[in-house]
């Protein structure tokens, strides 16, 4: 395992995390009566291998289900001066509240500390500003921080950029969790916001929001040869050195193999990536063009202001990466989440645009002329009549 610096914490982060959102029992609360022998046991497997490959960073979450439960039963195991403990809250109305939930996790966990506390879920600037206002959950975080219930402050984040880059702005939080990956790179203003205030920057999801990478199509798998998709997205971040640890959601132990042979792999980062990068590429300007390959993400409207509250560059990201990668399944169910998400996956589905009062919002793209029928073939792709088909058994 390597190690970096995470930010003004000073913590010795190691550049992969074991997040704790897919090895638990269950995404309900249940009493420990209700948790089967076996699904403890692999929980502990997990956390075993993580800890053998020195994955001394520990994450979970209050929303995790039977997460902090099930991990208060292994943590006594584990040496705490080399344990980086991590929890998250969400935002609540009143400090109080906050404290209230917070010390349920504490209880969880069986621990009297935690080395690092997120605000969990500030996905927009509405929940921004109840994390930041006076007399709020921030305040009560930051009084937690003094009674010494923990260490350092962050904040987790599936918002739009600005938003993310405010609240890192700010200089109250010590790290953030946020989305960047080689196939999401719109959050690269949030990084250098956060190393500017020397925060800790912690990935989330780079496997699974990042393309379904432990279910790649075999044109990807053949892209990115010699090291597998994962192994090659975890080297894409972490050869950022701004990026300080990648969160692995392992459901069973062989999850985080492909994410410690990036790390073992790390110091050979700028031999191994330029061919994969230079395919990658190929690959878009093969299937949509040059012109759409240097820049199908530039100029275009937020989600906000377009008609139908569509996210046109997340659209466009599933449409590309369907069309260079083969990734048409990942790229259905991913566009499936929106309209049904709440903040966490903000923006209507495909087919809520109004494109012809959306055209005049393009003129900025380089690729406007193509936009309409791009997006009249992202939309038969994502929601028409090829998902038709197979939903009837066709």
């Amino acid at each position: 395992m390597m190690y970096r610096r995470f930010g003004r914490t000073e913590l010795p982060m190691p550049v992969i995390t074991a997040g704790g959102m897919r090895y638990q029992k269950s995404w309900t609360e249940l009493e420990w009566s209700e948790i089967d022998d076996e699904a403890q046991a692999n929980l502990r497997a997990c956390i075993d291998h993580a800890w053998a490959n020195g994955i001394t960073h520990i994450e979970t979450a209050r929303g995790y289900g039977t997460s902090e439960r099930q991990l208060g039963r292994v943590l006594p195991d584990l040496d705490r001066e080399r344990l980086i403990l991590q929890t998250k809250v969400g935002p609540t109305e009143t400090a109080e509240d906050f404290i209230r939930t917070f010390e349920t996790s504490l209880e969880r966990l069986g621990a009297d500390h935690v080395d690092l506390l997120g605000i969990h879920g500030v996905n927009n600037r509405e929940l921004l500003e109840l994390t930041l206002k006076p007399g709020g959950c921030l305040e009560a975080a930051e009084a937690l921080r003094r009674d010494g219930r923990c260490r350092f402050l962050g904040f987790s984040t599936h918002a739009p950029t600005d938003v993310i880059v405010d609240g890192c702005a700010t200089d109250r939080f010590d790290y953030v969790n946020l989305h960047y990956y080689w196939s999401d790179q719109a959050n690269l203003p949030a990084v250098e916001m956060a190393a500017r205030h020397d925060m800790g920057v912690f990935i989330i999801s780079p496997n699974d929001k990042g393309g379904r990478l432990y279910s790649p199509s075999a044109k990807l798998v053949e892209l990115c040869a010699p090291v597998v998709p994962m192994t090659f997205n975890h080297l894409w971040c972490l050869r950022d050195e701004r990026i300080h640890t990648l969160s692995i959601g392992a459901a069973r132990p062989s999850d985080y193999d492909p994410a410690i042979e990036a790390a073992r792999l790390l110091p050979e980062v700028d031999m191994l990536l330029p061919p994969i990068e230079a395919r990658l590429h190929a690959a878009v300007v093969e299937a949509l063009g040059e012109d759409w390959a240097a820049g199908w993400w530039r100029g275009l409207p937020g989600t906000d202001d377009t008609p139908g509250t569509v996210d046109l560059y997340q659209m466009l990201r599933l449409y590309t990466m369907a069309k260079a990668y083969d990734l048409v399944e990942f790229a259905r169910a991913r566009h499936g989440q929106f309209g049904n998400g709440g903040h966490w996956v903000y923006g209507n589905q495909l087919d809520k645009l109004d494109l012809d009062a959306a055209l005049p919002l393009l003129t900025g793209s380089p690729v406007a002329e193509r936009l309409p029928a791009a997006l009249a073939e992202a939309t038969e792709i994502l929601v028409g009549e090829q998902n038709k088909r197979l939903s009837q058994g066709g």
